[in-house]
């Protein structure tokens, strides 16, 4: 079979899919199904404008965070701990028995740290000047 390897920043939507979908067969295969199931914490104003979420998912009893975003006209009031506690109870309802997300930033780790998580990995220069760190937490 003759291959060809191709590099790009556009591929196709189908292309990213048909890899998401063959990795997640090969994974079920090997380990057992993920039971992955996306998961979102939403804060609004009054008016319905987004001010603060998490995107994230659970898999394989794992809570992952994959996003956390709080406006700056929340910061400093909690929000990232709450939106994280109601994270990890859906995760708990869910059966996940932990979870873990990942930062550049030290006001966000302080935030994760204060809420329970703790580091169990670096990657220095993530980006330059900064360390990225992986944190978990038993739920």
């Amino acid at each position: 079979m003759n291959t060809k390897l191709v590099v790009t920043d556009k591929p196709e939507p189908n292309e990213l899919g048909a890899i998401g979908e063959n990795l997640s067969a090969f994974n079920d295969a090997d380990v057992g199904p993920s039971e992955r199931r996306t998961l979102a914490i939403l804060v609004r104003d009054e008016a319905g404008a987004l001010k603060a979420g998490i995107n994230g998912y659970t898999g394989w009893g794992w809570l992952f965070t994959q996003w956390l975003w709080v406006d700056e006209s929340l910061r400093g009031q909690g929000m990232a701990g709450r939106m994280l506690q109601a994270a990890e109870d859906e995760a708990r309802a869910r059966g996940c028995h932990s979870a873990w997300i990942d930062t550049f930033n030290p006001v966000a780790e302080k935030a994760y740290t204060r809420q329970g998580y703790e580091v169990f990995g670096e990657l220095p220069d993530f980006p330059i000047g900064r360390t990225r760190k992986f944190l978990k937490k038993k739920l």
